[in-house]
This record gives C-alpha cells, structure tokens and sequence, in this order.
C-alpha cells in the first residue's frame, strides 16, 4: 500500500509515516516512480508506535522493541523479544513520568497558594470557586 493508504489506515499523518521510517521503526520498498510502498504488516506497526508514543515513549525506548512492531496492536503487550530490556525501559518511563507528575503537583500547591494570598484580601471571592473554574478549563473537552 502507498503512505496515503497507510495514513489512512491509521490516522497517522504522512509525516509522521516518513519520520518514523527515518527513525529506522518502518520500512518501506519504493516503486520506480520513487513512491513508498508498505507492506499489510505496516499497519500494525504505524498503530503500535503511534500507542507507544501516546503512552510517553520516546523514540530511543520504542528502537527497543522493534521486533514486536509487527505484532497485532492487542498482542503487543505479550511480545517477548526481549522481556528484561523492554521491562526496565517501561519502568524507567513510568520513573520519568511519575518525577514529571510530582513536578506538576508542585506547581499545583504553588498557584493554589498564590491565589488563596491574593484571594485573602477578596472575600467575595471563595478559593473553592476558583478552583473549581480551573478544574473547568483544565478538563478535557
């Protein structure tokens, strides 16, 4: 299939298709036009990285488990190319979101007690219903 096809198959953009070739994730063969052709297996592969990098995986981490790409999306998890590598990779991601998690709670306390300050000369103002408008914007549409 051609990388319009496969974008389509996937809803990943043509970009993203030839960036994750570049990155050595995807191969495809080319016609003698030049045209990128990608075989069924593609599309399972494109699926998994795109899930992968949604799941905070970095490109270096997804080089990782390059033999599972191929894997249905479902089977994926079950992949055991190499379990210790991609195990200790999982849990150095979740490390590294679990610190940036912190980090945003810290932010959190920080703003919260900022405006409970600033609300302190405001008492027609409850900080509960500023928190509440915050919580509001910050909520998925």
């Amino acid at each position: 299939m051609q990388i319009g096809a496969l974008a389509q198959s996937t809803g990943a953009s043509r970009r993203s298709i030839r960036y994750y070739e570049q990155q050595g994730l995807l191969e495809s063969q080319r016609t003698g036009k030049g045209w990128r052709v990608y075989d069924d297996l593609a599309v399972h592969r494109v699926l998994n990285v795109r899930a992968l990098i949604g799941a905070g995986l970095t490109v270096d981490d997804i080089r990782q488990v390059v033999p599972c790409l191929d894997m249905k999306t479902e089977d994926f998890l079950a992949c055991q190319g190499s379990p210790d590598e991609v195990l200790a990779m999982y849990e150095g991601r979740l490390a590294a979101v679990e610190e940036k998690a912190a980090e945003l709670a810290r932010y959190r306390a920080e703003l919260v007690e900022r405006i409970a300050v600033l609300r302190a000369g405001r008492p027609d103002e409850e900080l509960a219903e500023v928190l509440r408008r915050a919580e509001e914007a910050s909520a998925p549409a």
